[in-house]
């Protein structure tokens, strides 16, 4: 179980970094998305496996990476601002 939670803290960490790189522009700050991915990798594997029980190591990797990916989705800002006219323009 120790190595199965490193592999998935691990894995959130390449995926919040990936994100960063790939996405700076629509993130916070780099630390808060590296923290969120592995925090959520971490979640993911706690609640998968606490539901699958022990032996499923591939469905708990699983997931981590789906709930990492869930909550780096919650960082992200629009790429451009909306304006808004006011109802008297």
């Amino acid at each position: 179980m120790i190595l199965e939670a490193l592999g998935s803290a691990v894995l959130g960490l390449v995926l919040a970094w990936a994100a960063f790189h790939r996405l700076s522009h629509r993130l916070p700050a780099r630390t808060l998305v590296l923290m969120t991915g592995v925090a959520g990798a971490l979640l993911g594997d706690f609640v998968t496996h606490s539901a699958l029980g022990t032996g499923s190591a591939i469905g708990s990797l699983l997931g981590a990476l789906i709930v990492s990916t869930a909550s780096l989705s919650l960082l992200l800002r629009p790429a451009t601002r909306l304006r808004r006219r006011s109802a008297t323009a």
